[in-house]
């Protein structure tokens, strides 16, 4: 689940996005005769989404490309879309271009592990949550700070997270005299910052830490839910959520009729089925 903050400015982009996806969106018919369902995502953020080369595992290709797209969000896409008996069509964009493409038309939804905050549902709406997240932090094991029990523990800690992210405008100031050193621009590239060293930690949602585990097998994770010096976070910045745009009420309404067959249990068989089959460079 990527917990970010909506950025405003990103409306902007809706104006490029009509031109560049002049072909349209909308559930257009595909050559089965059933209507499409075009999901946006970055697949570039395991163990959410990501980008392969095959259709092992039950990939989906990439529209406009000969690379495919599975994760945890891809899984989610083909349940929905074979619940309402829809093909599906996967639709790469950079992050800040998802919630545009939504608004825009040119494509039904996003699923890219979007916390549903009050700022973006001024902008789309929200399907009941696919994932319920938690916000932990990962180490390298030789880290004097590898034992921490909470926040406090944490004081003076050189730290980065991705940039846009609460995880970086909001817990990371929550650490007493925290370093705080430029935001990262992607999962992958705070995660390499800390496994060269060049930061002592980073913060981040459950599913990406376990997913780092398996791709850095020396680093920590450590995880204050269970204490009382735990980050403080809101509900909506941890319930994750699929946005459609507001003009499709009817898509929300079949897309929660889904989701409501589905258990957290279901979530986590998922989620941890995705991170078992995440490739080690995402």
């Amino acid at each position: 689940m990527k917990i970010r903050r909506f950025i405003l400015t990103a409306i902007l982009i809706t104006v490029s996005l009509v031109s560049v996806f002049a072909m349209g969106g909308g559930e257009e018919a595909s050559s089965s005769g059933r209507e499409t369902l075009r999901v946006a995502m970055e697949c570039g953020y395991a163990p959410y989404n990501w980008t392969q080369t095959d259709d092992s595992n039950g990939a989906v290709r990439i529209s406009g490309s000969n690379d495919y797209a599975y994760g945890y969000d891809v899984m989610m896409a083909k349940y929905i879309a074979e619940s309402l008996d829809m093909d599906l069509e996967i639709v790469k964009l950079d992050w800040d271009s998802l919630v545009p493409a939504v608004l825009s038309g040119t494509v039904d939804c996003v699923i890219a592990g979007q916390s549903i905050t009050s700022e973006r549902l001024q902008m789309v709406d929200f399907t009941t949550p696919y994932y319920y997240a938690s916000i932990v932090c990962l180490v390298k094991n030789d880290s004097p700070y590898v034992n921490a029990d909470g926040v406090a523990d944490l004081e003076g800690v050189s730290c980065t997270s991705q940039l846009g992210t609460i995880w970086y405008d909001v817990c990371l100031p929550q650490i007493p005299d925290a370093n705080i050193l430029p935001a990262q621009e992607s999962a992958p590239a705070m995660l390499v910052a800390l496994e060269s060293g060049r930061i002592d930690l980073v913060c981040t949602d459950m599913p990406t830490a376990q997913a780092a585990l398996v791709a850095y097998p020396d680093m920590v994770l450590l995880d204050f839910s269970g204490s009382d010096d735990n980050f403080e976070v809101s509900e909506e910045e941890i319930n994750i959520g699929i946005s459609v745009n507001k003009n499709n009420s009817e898509l929300t309404e079949k897309i929660n009729s889904v989701l409501a067959t589905l258990t957290t249990d279901d979530f986590e068989r998922m989620m941890n089925e995705a991170i078992s089959v995440q490739p080690l460079s995402n």
